[in-house]
């Protein structure tokens, strides 16, 4: 278990915070007038999802979470549930609520791989590749003249997920959306 000064507390790392696990969405460093310095930071519960705020001044430290991972594939969300099997071992299933990990699953389709991370050997989120690739399942055809407004559409993809593309992008065609944004990214096959 690795101790981080208050400086050390920067985004992507877990740390056990009120022995829970959080991570660490952003952290800045500065030093008000004559005082110490203080590291500002925003935490984000890795279960219950809960972004908090907290300042950790130069004589405090906190201890870095020891995360497990394992490859798990995405099974379905019913009944308020997102469910998930180790890849391998699918036997060993597990669901987060529906609420907790929506950001991600959004971006999934049945049967895709994911990362799950466990605390103390129980799962506590999921973690998915930047950018996914999703089929359009529904696109509505561009009308000549629809210029004006941007040159945008919205389409649905394979996973549900709802998003603005340009005109030209058609039912059936395979796009690259980035899942940290939610944006379109590019075409990768045409339909």
């Amino acid at each position: 278990m690795a101790i981080l000064s208050y400086s050390d507390i920067t985004p992507k790392k877990v740390i056990a915070f009120n022995g829970e696990p959080y991570e660490v969405l952003s952290s800045h460093v500065f030093r008000m007038q004559m005082r110490k310095p203080v590291n500002q930071t925003k935490l984000r519960h890795l279960v219950s999802g809960k972004v908090i705020e907290n300042s950790f001044h130069q004589n405090e430290n906190a201890t870095e979470a020891e995360i497990e991972t394992i490859e798990a594939r995405y099974l379905y969300t019913n009944r308020g549930e997102s469910w998930f099997a180790e890849e391998g071992n699918p036997k060993n299933r597990f669901s987060f609520p529906e609420g907790a990990v929506h950001e991600q699953t959004q971006w999934l389709v049945q049967d895709a791989l994911c990362t799950a991370l466990l605390y103390n050997q129980t799962p506590m989120t999921i973690r998915i590749p930047v950018k996914v690739d999703l089929a359009v399942t529904d696109a509505p055809p561009a009308v000549k003249g629809d210029t004006a407004t941007g040159g945008t559409k919205q389409v649905t993809l394979a996973s549900g997920a709802v998003v603005s593309t340009p005109l030209f992008i058609n039912t059936g065609d395979m796009l690259r959306i980035n899942t940290d944004t939610g944006a379109y990214v590019e075409r990768v096959a045409k339909a």
